[in-house]
């Protein structure tokens, strides 16, 4: 981990950090975009799979984007473990790291996450959102990483390919089936219910394939790397596009709309909860192929900026969740409920603008953090953001 992530920075940073850590950059702020959507565009809810003919355009484009977050931050969540393994050559070191770490984010996610989101005390709902499902993932790979990488690989292509066949199967309201790949609710008592937004499958197969890719950058020189991810990027792209053509598995089938504009927002109407065979085909197609583009000069003071944002991930996922329930608390207090019972912007761009603020706003404390962090590598506890 290099001491510092500024352009200008005095020691060099590694073609290998500066690639992972802009991706992971790239999705934190896409993440914000859809908050903000979330945040104050709550009067345009959105279903999911979307539906083109009563979605505009740029609120599609604006969760179309959104669609890279949760794959993706998951993939490399599984690229950074085998990292980490990388350096520290203990197998039994990564799992406990793994294991603890995994602990530690289901516990942030059903306390500071929630609070929030909810601002409720005590809770009456708790959301398990995707640091949760990060977390369980992380806890599922401890016990795998025993295995050998070969049957890693085959669960994780079982996992992500086959869990749709599994869309057909509905449990009853309150089981564990719905902590496995359904969703909903789960009722504890009168006062207490547990929303599983975001179930198990296919996370930690994406977690696994991730972990998977930790050869590429350890031993393979970079141009061969690069012919690696941008090959098997394009492989994922078309794979995408077959699975629509065929529209028979994957995800929803599509339907030709009224123009050629909401036929094509029909096939990239896709699935995120739990994530379609078809979205994580596009999403980690795209991931593979970003890492290329991004695996190059580490003097770009673009992608040291995008790495600011991915070197502490965890800090910035928190910041901005609070910051945007203040903004929203205040945006209430001082101009009221305009659209029903909620304050909301009135328009795609307002969302687009406000998170390119909030961008600006946020480089400066994530910057500092990100140094700090880099600062003290022997860290137990910083490590853990």
């Amino acid at each position: 981990m290099p001491p510092a992530f500024s352009p200008g920075a005095s020691t060099p940073v590694t073609r290998r950090l500066i690639a992972v850590d802009a991706l992971r950059g790239v999705v934190m702020l896409l993440m914000l975009l859809d908050h903000v959507r979330e945040t104050f565009y709550q009067h345009m809810p959105l279903s999911d799979p979307m539906t083109p003919a009563t979605t505009s355009v740029g609120l599609f484009i604006i969760h179309a984007l959104a669609y890279l977050c949760a794959p993706v931050f998951v993939l490399l969540t599984g690229l950074s473990a085998a990292l980490y393994h990388q350096k520290t050559g203990s197998l039994r070191q990564t799992a406990g790291y793994l294991f603890t770490r995994g602990l530690f984010l289901m516990v942030l996610d059903i306390t500071l996450v929630n609070a929030a989101w909810s601002f409720a005390l005590p809770p009456r709902e708790i959301t398990l959102q995707v640091l949760w499902a990060t977390g369980l993932s992380m806890v599922i790979m401890s016990v795998l990483l025993f295995l050998p990488r070969r049957v890693w690989l085959v669960l994780a292509l079982i996992m992500i390919g086959g869990h749709n066949l599994l869309s057909h199967l509905h449990a009853a309201p309150g089981a564990l089936w719905s902590l496995l790949h359904e969703g909903g609710w789960i009722t504890l008592r009168d006062h207490l219910r547990i929303h599983i937004a975001y179930p198990l499958l296919p996370w930690p197969g994406i977690m696994a394939l991730g972990f998977c890719l930790g050869p590429w950058f350890t031993t393979l020189p970079r141009e061969t790397r690069r012919k690696y991810l941008i090959r098997s990027g394009l492989v994922l792209v078309a794979v995408f596009f077959a699975l629509r053509l065929v529209n028979g598995y994957g995800d929803a089938p599509w339907h030709s709309g009224a123009n050629p504009g909401e036929t094509l927002m029909g096939i990239f109407s896709l699935t995120t909860i739990p994530p379609s065979l078809a979205l994580c085909s596009l999403t980690l197609g795209v991931a593979f192929l970003l890492l290329a583009a991004f695996d190059s000069d580490p003097q770009d003071p673009n992608l040291v900026y995008l790495a600011c944002f991915g070197a502490a991930p965890l800090f910035f996922y928190l910041l901005h969740l609070y910051i945007l329930k203040v903004l929203y608390a205040g945006a209430v207090m001082l101009w009221g409920h305009n659209q029903g019972d909620v304050y909301g912007v009135d328009h795609p761009g307002r969302i687009w603008m406000m998170t390119l603020i909030l961008t600006l706003l946020l480089l400066k404390p994530v910057q500092t953090f990100a140094n700090f962090k880099a600062s003290r590598p022997r860290s137990r506890w910083l490590k853990y953001f």
